[in-house]
């Protein structure tokens, strides 16, 4: 019989998640109730940021973010090669140009050097990734984006609790965006939250999530008023109370879900540190890992058929690894706007032998030494 599957990620969900969810079903408020502006609350407090915007999901959050500095046709948003699609897709929401930057090989965040040369006339905005966990070099870009007058926007959505100098992810850069999909570190189901420390920004992103309207049902009660007045194009990219609910629930625990997806990266390292045909994600001094994924990439002179390979094994052996990411404009849509490969060398290099390995907060020891044994046998065979 074959073993239990592994998968590469997934939720955690507690009795007391689900009471808190049937409290909400058996209240007055599902939805632009009270859960949601507690929820955004614990969440800035946690993060350290003086505003934090839930909506309906990560990519809601992005789009948000984007429309809220007013980006639109005629600008460029420089973004990393290396991430998910709508890290790039976004830009496009608004009709904006997107301009990948390159890697670095080591760290997989967004090449500083490269983010320079390509600024120009008609950047708006940087995207910068925090790829699996890592931050960004956040110090350098603000500096560059100072410099030309640019919004740093920052893709936090694998990094909550992750820190940059001492200073947590999302109270950094002038918008992070942050997702609670089930593979994240905590979920709401679906859900999104938006984080800045400029108010102004704070109340554009609130209007626009609720179809560019200026109040909600909740506080048009509260002010015994039926008016309301929209003053610009939105979206009804609003968050539940169920799942704003069940948000509150699971951030009490993250904490104690970042240290043990720490254990777990700790736990690998240690396993594959005589192993250099695997390469690891360097952490710089400066920086700690949130640890949504654990990405290696096989080395050799056929990195790519040798991921394809090892990939396969794993799958036998009921190990679901991943791969994050293909580099964005290989996607057919970015090839029917003009991208061809080698535009972001470095990032397609490393995407050819990525691997993510499963990690969440709760893998256990005995099955993550079963994905350590694979992987070993597989580096081994194609060193």
């Amino acid at each position: 019989m074959p073993e239990a599957r592994i998968p590469y990620g997934r939720h955690e969900i507690d009795d007391a998640d689900i009471a808190a969810v049937v409290a909400v079903l058996r209240g007055d408020w599902l939805t632009t109730g009270p859960a949601v502006e507690r929820f955004e609350g614990d969440f800035a407090t946690f993060i350290g940021a003086p505003h934090a915007v839930a909506c309906a999901n990560g990519t809601a959050a992005l789009h948000l973010a984007m429309a809220a500095l007013n980006i639109g046709p005629g600008d460029e948003v420089i973004v990393p090669a290396l991430t998910f699609a709508a890290s790039a897709n976004c830009a496009r929401y608004v009709g904006a140009t997107v301009v990948f930057a390159d890697v670095c090989s080591d760290t997989l965040t967004i090449d500083v050097a490269h983010v320079e040369s390509l600024v120009t006339s008609r950047t708006r905005a940087i995207v910068a990734v925090d790829y699996a966990g890592l931050p960004a070099d956040l110090g350098p870009l603000r500096a560059i984006a100072d410099r030309h007058g640019l919004a740093l926007v920052e893709d936090g959505c694998h990094a909550p609790g992750a820190t940059y100098r001492g200073q947590k992810v999302g109270a950094i850069a002038d918008l992070t965006t942050f997702s609670f999909h089930p593979v994240k570190h905590l979920t709401t189901a679906e859900g999104g939250m938006v984080t800045t420390s400029d108010a102004a920004l704070a109340t554009r992103l609130r209007t626009l999530r609720n179809h560019g309207i200026t109040t909600d049902q909740r506080q048009r009660a509260a002010l015994g008023t039926w008016e309301y007045d929209m003053v610009t194009l939105g979206w009804n990219y609003r968050l539940s109370d169920l799942q704003c609910v069940l948000g509150i629930s699971q951030l009490t625990k993250l904490p104690g879900w970042l240290a043990h997806r720490e254990g777990i990266a700790a736990r690998y390292d240690a396993a594959f540190a005589d192993a250099p045909a695997l390469v690891r994600q360097r952490v710089p001094d400066d920086r700690t890992h949130a640890w949504h994924l654990y990405p290696v990439r096989l080395a050799g002179d056929a990195p790519a058929a040798a991921r394809a390979a090892a990939f396969a094994s794993l799958r036998v052996a009921g190990i679901y690894a991943n791969v994050h990411y293909r580099p964005v404009y290989l996607h057919t849509y970015w090839q029917e706007l003009g991208f061809r490969p080698g535009l972001c060398p470095v990032a397609e290099h490393a995407y050819d032998g990525l691997l993510s390995l499963p990690m969440w907060h709760g893998l256990g020891h005995d099955a993550q030494d079963r994905v350590i044994d694979a992987v070993l046998s597989e580096v081994a065979i194609h060193a």
